[in-house]
């Protein structure tokens, strides 16, 4: 267990993280409602997906059971890699974490609303990036991890050959 400890840390804040804020997001604004904090830049907007990023499958009937069995079967798998790799280095399990608190979060989400609670608007002017939340961040970064992880993995190699 102990080998397995930056995993289970993080994963445990990042979901807490995510869930406090959508939790703020939820109790302290109205669907739609916004909050400048950067002009043209960054707002706070509570908005609600349906769908996966970018709204993809917002309209099938087949999403939650879909999504539901995703979430499931990444967390499963993520659990899978990290047992097999025996915990890794403190960074694929930084990276791990993140990716499994990230699909935790969303899923508790489509649980309890049937839809995801996003609220981050990063825009230009008119040209707006989709909204999304903590959990959306965490997978994304903890991706990123991963990839640099076995990048510096394979130079490694390299410099041993």
């Amino acid at each position: 267990m102990r080998q397995y400890r930056w995993f289970i840390n993080i994963a445990i804040v990042s979901v807490l993280l995510d869930q406090l804020s959508k939790g703020l997001i939820v109790s302290s604004l109205k669907l739609h409602q916004s909050i400048e904090l950067l002009a043209n830049f960054v707002h706070i907007t509570y908005v609600r997906n349906p769908g996966a990023a970018f709204g993809i499958l917002a309209d099938n009937s087949l999403r939650l059971p879909f999504f539901f069995l995703v979430s499931i079967v990444a967390g499963i798998g993520i659990l899978w890699y990290l047992k097999r790799i025996q915990g890794g280095s403190r960074r694929l399990q930084f990276g791990l974490g993140l990716i499994f608190s990230g699909a935790v979060g969303n899923l508790i989400d489509r649980i309890r609303f049937h839809e995801v609670i996003d609220f981050i608007d990063i825009h230009w002017y008119q040209y707006h990036w989709p909204a999304f939340n903590i959990a959306d961040s965490a997978i994304c970064i903890g991706v990123g991890l991963m990839l640099i992880d076995s990048w510096l993995e394979e130079k490694n190699k390299a410099k041993i050959v």
